[in-house]
């Protein structure tokens, strides 16, 4: 995996829409946001575009945007303004040979799933982490961690124990994101050399547990879990409870009892709570009842984060039907 270069001072930071339409004030904002960290943002030409009343241009404008952040070598990093729905669309438009022959960091989750997917597939590490709809509402302390992961402060996480939490110690890539955008391309022709080990993560947002049980098995049908090392669930937050267990966490366990792995649940990424992630590096996960470590093998300072449990209103569900 070829790791991107950390910034330094002065350097441009480009601000795309691969997805969702995001309102020109809301991405002044996220700009305002990168200027005071010291960087130069740079606004995509089409991001005021609107195509179908939701997204930001047509698929040709919106990957024309993706295209010239990557292959302009001023740009070192890009962050996604938002997702939603749309990334999808840019797969077939975007050169694999661009992010080969300019690495840079790219940054978002949920919907840009599929662009992170994509740039680890070429063998380019990328972050899963806040987009810039986020910067713009001083969403912290995932922002100031993002800030200094760019700069070379790579996070190394202590998270508080789960009771579904099940022990042990694994290595591998990591790999993953939101369960709706990644169940529908894993194991394609996207996907990580098949000698590579994984460690998989997943996070998933107002759907029913219904969806989220149809979605995961369509993921061990399209995935070689022999690969799976280990397993990283994030927040699952606005959940509709239409099938009868207390949690997310519990109804997924139950389906992965073939599987002798560690497995790490409440890790505060997906939604709101999106501490960043360095997707396509080698990693080393450590779970126990009381506690989950992990740990990025990638050029830069290990940064200690300590994370308080989650939030409870993060994760307020809804339980109509």
């Amino acid at each position: 995996m070829t790791q991107p270069l950390f910034l330094i001072p002065g350097d441009k930071v480009a601000l795309v829409s691969p997805a969702y339409w995001v309102d020109q004030e809301v991405i002044a904002e996220a700009a305002a946001v990168v200027e005071s960290w010291g960087l130069q943002p740079v606004i995509g030409p089409n991001t005021n575009c609107l195509n179908a009343n939701v997204y930001a241009g047509t698929a040709d404008e919106r990957a024309a945007d993706m295209m010239w952040a990557l292959e302009d070598d001023s740009i070192k990093a890009i962050i996604c303004n938002r997702g939603g729905y749309g990334s999808i669309h840019l797969l077939n438009r975007i050169s694999r040979d661009s992010y080969i022959k300019h690495p840079k960091w790219l940054i978002g989750h949920g919907d840009i799933t599929t662009l992170l997917y994509v740039e680890a597939g070429a063998g380019v590490m990328s972050a899963h982490g806040p987009m810039a709809f986020q910067l713009a509402s001083k969403l912290e302390p995932c922002s100031s961690i993002m800030r200094d992961m760019l700069f070379g402060k790579v996070p190394h996480y202590k998270v508080p124990g789960n009771p579904h939490n099940q022990s042990g110690h694994a290595e591998g890539v990591l790999i993953g994101g939101n369960l709706s955008s990644y169940s529908a391309i894993a194991g394609s022709k996207f996907n990580l050399p098949d000698n590579q080990d994984i460690i998989l993560f997943l996070e998933e947002m107002e759907e029913s547990l219904h969806d989220i049980d149809r979605l995961f098995y369509m993921l061990r049908l399209q995935l070689d879990f022999s690969r799976v090392k280990g397993i990283i669930f994030g927040t699952f937050s606005s959940i509709r409870f239409d099938l009868q267990y207390s949690s997310v966490e519990e109804m997924l366990i139950a389906h992965l009892n073939d599987l002798d792995i560690p497995i790490a649940c409440g890790f505060p990424f997906g939604g709101n709570s999106c501490m960043p992630l360095v997707v396509g590096a080698t990693c080393k996960l450590d779970v126990t009842l009381e506690e989950a470590v992990l740990s990025f093998d990638v050029a830069g300072t290990q940064s200690p984060v300590h994370v308080k449990p989650i939030d409870p209103q993060l994760m307020k569900v809804n339980k109509d039907l």
